[in-house]
């Protein structure tokens, strides 16, 4: 295991603002999504190309944050710059006040497997930090994530980072129509577990449309009843959250903020995709990258 002390919480800044102009979901003032109806999981061609462009900026702002992930950065900035990047792509900050959450996005450090907080704490050499990024665009909401390198971060934590994005890829692999769910969670569970890994299973892939957290539930570890079957234009995401020691987790006094309970890393990569009438398609790529599995 690498040499690591707890994270502690920092102090979180006030609330950024939104220009008005900017289209909101329903809980961007109350604070309280509304409970959805019964879904319509099937997305229609237009619905379809509206979570590709959602997608497509989701990926862009994740990725602009790449470069600014170094020593000495508190995860805070890295928030302001994700804040400023969903504005200028025309978006609204999908987690920004989403049950009351402070932030537009969640930094998850070393052994925070999710929803962390962005704040004061400044990233230091041998971290290893989640970004996770939503937004939410012309009425979609695009998702996906990735753990990024601080400084020079030892061998046990790369080989974590690099399977738990293998975890993902080869959970993504077997969606196609007709396909049990059961199926993705038992790509990434196997994987995982041939490297020593556990895998965390009370936070969940979820379908994700108009609304931010909806049918289907994606479980990241093979669950025998599971059996429903995918069908053509559904979208959700595949988010696997990958720990070196035991996954079980707990949470801080904030509401948010997961740890692993034994205090060992962990990491997390995610993708939105659609279910296409052959196979599978990420959205959350770039506008014109190739598909690994078309």
């Amino acid at each position: 295991m690498p040499t690591t002390y707890p994270i502690k919480p920092g102090l979180i800044s006030a609330r950024r603002t939104v220009p008005r102009t900017i289209m909101r979901p329903e809980y961007a003032l109350t604070g309280e999504p509304k409970k959805p109806r019964k879904q319509r999981l099937n997305k229609s061609a237009s619905e379809i190309e509206r979570m590709r462009l959602a997608g497509q900026a989701a990926y862009r702002v994740l990725e602009g944050l790449r470069e600014h992930v170094v020593v000495g950065v508190s995860t805070d900035h890295l928030d302001g710059l994700a804040h400023d990047a969903y504005i200028a792509e025309g978006g609204y900050p999908s987690t920004l006040n989403y049950h009351g959450y402070p932030k537009a996005i969640c930094t998850s450090v070393n052994e925070v497997i999710c929803h962390g907080i962005p704040d004061s704490r400044k990233l230091v050499d041998g971290d290893i930090v989640n970004c996770d990024i939503t937004i939410f665009l012309d009425g979609m909401h695009g998702d996906c994530s990735a753990t990024y390198l601080v400084g020079d971060v030892d061998e046990q934590s790369r080989k974590l980072v690099d399977v738990t994005r293998e975890c993902m890829m080869k959970g993504i692999e077997v969606i196609a129509p007709g396909v049990p769910l059961r199926e993705i969670g038992r790509a990434i569970q196997t994987h995982a577990e041939a490297h020593g890994y556990g895998v965390v299973r009370e936070y969940v892939g979820h379908g994700i449309g108009e609304t931010f957290h909806g049918e289907p539930t994606v479980l990241h570890y093979f669950e025998p009843r599971a059996k429903t079957r995918m069908e053509a234009g559904w979208t959700f995401t595949v988010e696997p959250m990958i720990t070196m020691g035991d996954p079980e987790s707990a949470t801080w006094d904030d509401g948010w903020t997961v740890v692993t309970a034994d205090g060992s890393r962990t990491a997390q990569w995610e993708h939105t995709v659609l279910v296409t009438p052959t196979g599978v398609e990420i959205l959350t790529l770039p506008k014109g990258a190739p598909q690994p599995f078309l």
